[in-house]
């Protein structure tokens, strides 16, 4: 209930408007009743009566929060509750009749039973007449207003159930953006049907025919909004949207409700746009795997790292240190991981120093360590390549050896498709990284039981959507700024996966290496769909933002960078492919070099860099991965 303090100027009418009803109906009750002549007789106990009964109406409304209530809001709650008021008020007109006026004054019934009824019914009626004409009011004042604004026809798609909540803030005027005039349903029961008075016009097959049926009739829709349910599988999203992307619609998502979003209009995300069969994750398998294990991540502070920090939490790790060596990425990891029952730990650290490293696994005991840690801007370290060979080689060798020597049972290493005959620094150092995790997760496989050896796995993906550095939120900025946007080359073909989708199929890959299955396999790469073309993905998100391409924001080609290639693979030509049976990870088992020459790469590498001999560096990176191939080297 409201507090008196609150209540205002407004709510102190609607109380005046209420009692007006309430004298309203008693005395055209009375008078259906008995006419004049009774009438007359009967008036003036009437007008003795009715004064405190009005303040009693006032009282009673206001218990039932109809005098609080907003007029252009009402629904079917609000009915029920002056359905509630008119009875307590005619049970007590009851109370009036039976008890105290007819055997104490009148000596009869006064009132009687027909108009005790007549009034219950006249007053709902006048209670409840004025709101809802107040209620159509604004509802027509809102379809004008977009009328006169000239609002986008727009179709909604998803449930009804959905749709009937993006109705309603389009009637209350929280979104003005478009008008409703159809609806497309996946359900069959929603077909021929109508919401809100919006009539469902067919299902999300029908898009085509739906909007060539308009146009023809001068009407042309010009924004497709998407409810929540309009991502189910069976609603086919991506074709949906790729569809109303050739018809030139504005494709627009109303988030869910349940989500905690209010119901506000927003461009669908290009994680939307990007939309593939996710890969159904084995979550039972994860719990078991990471549940009350002490897990320590590097580089937590990344996108990827702070992600596996989370997931690794829900699944229920008892102990989590976060390593980084950027205090302010660390403090926000540190705040926005959800600890629940875990301990969850931070230590400013750079995987390049070997001893620092070394004593915080050894202090941690860790059972899983996953290795994020990493530099990753590809034209970055084409220039500074040798920063790249430091942290990237150098510091996977040194969280490998820790975590052995510290006991761990599995070191997870994120690696990238660009080390597969690798072109860029990045690839080259990545692969140098999964050799030597390969060649220590051999030598270590080679020693005897009875204890289980530990794992040293790496595994590989593409680019991941809106991660820190990636083309997505450089993309939204340049849009947002006008343009233009910047692509290197309009061929550029890469591979995309969410965060969560790639961090939750890391530790499915951790899981899967330490079962103790295909001791052999320790590369696994991860299905990330079919490739999308850098150009197309701009073009799709500047149009989602309601701009046109050429028009409003241009498309540059800056050409390809150092370092980088037109297309991706998933696998080189000498990898051998295994099936592990979990949909949506394969895993390689590529010719690794022996430790013993892996060994001495890395002292002329230590030394050639002591030295900045850039030719020797060169000379050893060459010979231990001679599938490296770029005119520059």
């Amino acid at each position: 209930m409201t507090p008196v303090s609150h209540l205002t100027s407004r709510n102190l009418l609607i109380a005046v408007h209420d009692a007006l009803a309430t004298v309203a109906a008693v005395l055209v009750s009375f008078y259906v009743r008995f006419g004049t002549a009774q009438l007359d007789d009967r008036l003036p106990l009437l007008l003795t009566i009715l004064p405190p009964f009005v303040i009693l109406s006032v009282i009673v409304c206001y218990i039932f929060n109809l005098t609080t209530t907003k007029w252009r809001f009402i629904s079917f709650p609000d009915v029920f509750n002056i359905v509630r008021a008119a009875t307590v008020l005619t049970v007590a007109l009851i109370a009036l009749d039976y008890i105290f006026v007819a055997p104490n004054v009148q000596g009869t019934f006064f009132f009687g039973k027909v108009t005790i009824v007549l009034y219950w019914f006249l007053e709902i009626f006048f209670l409840s007449g004025l709101r809802f004409v107040y209620r159509y009011f604004r509802y027509t004042r809102t379809r004008n207003k977009a009328r006169i604004s000239d609002a986008a026809p727009a179709l909604l798609l998803g449930l009804t159930a959905d749709v009937e909540i993006a109705l309603r803030a389009i009637e209350s005027g929280a979104i003005k953006q478009f008008w409703p005039v159809g609806i497309l349903s996946s359900s069959a029961a929603d077909q021929g049907q109508l919401v809100r008075n919006t009539p469902v016009l067919g299902s999300v097959d029908d898009l085509k025919e739906v909007v060539s049926d308009f146009a023809y009739r001068d009407k042309a829709i010009k924004r497709l909004v998407l409810t929540a349910s309009a991502f189910n599988a069976e609603s086919k999203p991506e074709s949906v949207i790729i569809q109303a992307r050739q018809l030139g619609l504005i494709v627009s998502q109303l988030p869910s409700l349940q989500d905690g979003y209010a119901p506000q209009l927003r461009p669908v995300a290009v994680e939307d746009l990007l939309l593939r069969s996710s890969e159904k994750i084995d979550y039972a398998r994860l719990d078991a795997f990471v549940r009350n294990k002490a897990v320590i991540v590097t580089g937590g502070g990344g996108s990827i790292g702070s992600e596996i920090c989370d997931r690794v939490v829900t699944f229920g790790a008892a102990r989590l240190l976060v390593i980084e060596n950027s205090e302010p990425a660390l403090y926000a990891t540190l705040e926005t991981t959800r600890t629940g029952e875990a301990s969850v730990e931070g230590r400013i650290a750079d995987v390049r120093d070997r001893a620092r490293i070394s004593q915080l696994m050894n202090e941690f005991k860790p059972d899983i360590v996953f290795h994020a840690a990493a530099l990753k801007h590809v034209p970055i370290l084409e220039r500074d390549w040798t920063e790249g060979i430091k942290t990237n080689i150098f510091g996977s060798i040194n969280v490998a050896d820790a975590a052995v020597a510290a006991g761990a049972e599995a070191m997870v290493m994120i690696s990238t498709d660009k080390a597969i005959e690798p072109v860029s620094m990045l690839g080259l150092t990545k692969r140098f990284a999964e050799m030597y995790c390969q060649a220590l997760d051999e030598q270590l496989a080679e020693k005897a039981p009875p204890v289980a050896p530990a794992r040293l796995i790496s595994v590989r993906f593409g680019n991941v959507l809106a991660s820190k550095g990636s083309v997505v939120p450089k993309f939204k900025a340049q849009i947002e700024a006008g343009g233009p946007v910047t692509v290197t080359h309009p061929d550029m073909v890469r591979y995309f996966m969410t965060i969560r989708e790639a961090c939750d199929l890391v530790i499915t890959a951790a899981a899967h290496a330490s079962s103790g299955t295909n001791r052999n396999v320790s590369v696994y790469v991860l299905n990330m769909g079919q490739p999308v073309r850098i150009v197309d993905l701009a073009e799709r998100m500047i149009e989602l933002s309601g701009l046109q391409v050429g028009r409003d924001v241009e498309i540059v080609f800056t050409g390809v960078r150092p370092g980088e290639r037109l297309n991706e693979i998933l696998f080189g030509n000498k990898e051998m492919t295994v099936e592990i049976g979990i949909k949506g990870i394969l895993a390689a088992t590529p010719k690794q070099p022996s430790m013993q020459a892996l060994r001495a790469w890395i002292a002329i590498l230590e030394e050639a860099i002591e030295r900045d001999d850039r030719g020797a560096i060169k000379a050893a990176l060459i010979e231990a991965v001679p599938e490296f191939s770029r005119q520059s080297a």
